[in-house]
């Protein structure tokens, strides 16, 4: 006798918050050798390689990338903002990415007891080769509705670099979406100031 299923689907994974997400890690549950982001609420496993290397490899041209991010901070420094490298923003209760970059206000205290809030956040960055898949769709809509008013992949697969702005918020979308080449350059809006940036100058 053949008996059927009780269900059709896969039991519904649990989410967990950012608080949870905090003490697993004061726990030892996790380490940082487990590379993992909070986002909507699940642990994803952090993707830095070259496309079609092991995921678990930090990529050249994704290392070339996150060193020229780096070069932007003497001119973002004195528009009052700066640049973190792959460190944690708190952009929700269930959402807590590591973004390749993330300029940020300048605050007198920094940010000693507490990551970056999206009020804090001017542009994230991601740079993209095998993760480009997962920058585009989750990504996009955990930055989109934390109302991050500028998203930016230096898209490494297609030697293209992709700004998304006027974010949806709810939607999990940006409204526009804008291409720009080598030749061409981004504006980084930095609250009333703004920073004009060579595309060339973020790809390697």
């Amino acid at each position: 006798m053949t008996l059927a299923p009780t269900y059709r689907r896969p039991p519904d994974p649990v989410k967990i918050t950012v608080d949870q997400y905090h003490r697993m890690i004061d726990a030892g549950i996790l380490q940082s050798s487990d590379r993992v982001e909070l986002l909507r609420g699940y642990l994803v496993k952090k993707d830095r390689s070259d496309a079609g290397e092991d995921p678990l490899s930090v990529g050249k041209r994704h290392a070339r990338g996150i060193e020229l991010l780096t070069d932007l901070n003497p001119k973002l420094k004195r528009l009052g903002f700066y640049i973190r490298i792959q460190l944690p923003v708190t952009l929700s209760g269930f959402d807590e990415p590591e973004p390749d970059g993330a300029i940020v206000r300048t605050v007198k205290e920094g940010y000693s007891d507490r990551h970056p809030e999206p009020g804090d956040i001017a542009c994230l960055i991601e740079v993209a080769d095998s993760s480009l898949g997962i920058d585009r769709s989750v990504k996009q809509q955990t930055y989109a509705d934390a109302g991050v008013k500028q998203y930016v992949i230096v898209n490494l697969s297609d030697d293209v670099v992709e700004e998304y702005s006027e974010p949806e918020i709810g939607q999990g979308r940006y409204a526009r979406v804008t291409p720009y080449s080598r030749r061409m350059r981004i504006e980084l809006r930095l609250g009333s100031k703004t920073l004009l940036v060579s595309v060339s100058a973020l790809l390697p």
